[in-house]
């Protein structure tokens, strides 16, 4: 069962005078508990794509299906808090609050959009901390953890609210090899475990080594991954 869906979807912009079709007629379905990455050049659509599903935009034509939902009939309230109650994020640059501690971040999400009380929201920053390896380091602040450890904080954060799909934007272009496998693994791992659909845009081939479905991005049109996606994995922006 599918848990995004893109129907004929058409994004443009308008930079001036000019529009600029990010994406052209995309057709794509996600099944639940999927772990996917596209890849392609930079300027590809991978960015466009990725805000779509995020419901953080809205297609120019067609239509978008998350977690049974059509964000485009929601209003801007309405797709914050669905965002929230059925989606999580990870970043590149981590997009931790430096003023906060590790649990307070991971907790930060709850604060937002979960009606949970006090003891609710310290078990669930538990759970997930835990479950990344890192609760140890609950009371730390950001300046004071290392690149991989603030990525496992953002990886909690993602899965505290227990989205249905995760979304990650090149989520180890700022991390060493050695810990870019280790987050690797650890989403993978965390897939299993708690049951959401991650869906990556990268240009790391170690990432697209680990996905089970490589989609290609070309000109804001969808291909088939395999090969040539490895390939340009390795060179694309």
């Amino acid at each position: 069962m599918s848990v995004v869906k893109l129907e004929e979807v058409v994004k443009v912009y308008r930079m001036g005078q000019v529009e600029v079709e990010a994406l052209k007629g995309v057709d794509l379905e996600i099944d639940r508990g999927a772990f996917v990455c596209f890849v392609g050049p930079s300027g590809s659509g991978k960015t466009t794509l990725l805000n779509l599903i995020g419901c953080l935009d809205k297609p120019t034509r067609g239509r978008v299906t998350v977690a049974g939902t059509n964000p485009t009939a929601l209003s801007r309230r309405q797709a914050a808090l669905f965002r929230g109650e059925h989606l999580g994020f990870i970043f590149q640059d981590f997009n931790l609050l430096p003023v906060l501690s590790a649990a307070e971040n991971v907790e930060y999400p709850l604060l937002m959009v979960k009606q949970a009380k006090a003891r609710e929201r310290r078990e669930a920053v538990a759970r997930v901390l835990e479950a990344v390896g890192i609760a140890d380091q609950a009371g730390k602040r950001p300046d004071q953890l290392s690149g991989g450890q603030k990525q496992r904080v953002a990886v909690a954060r993602a899965l505290v609210t227990q989205p249905e799909v995760v979304l990650a934007d090149e989520p180890t272009a700022n991390l060493d090899q050695d810990t870019a496998r280790m987050v690797i693994r650890l989403m993978k791992t965390m897939r299993d475990r708690f049951g959401a659909t991650f869906i990556f845009s990268t240009h790391d081939a170690r990432i697209v080594s680990e996905a089970e479905q490589v989609l290609l991005l070309r000109d804001g049109r969808l291909a088939d991954g395999g090969p040539e996606a490895a390939r340009m994995a390795g060179g694309a922006a």
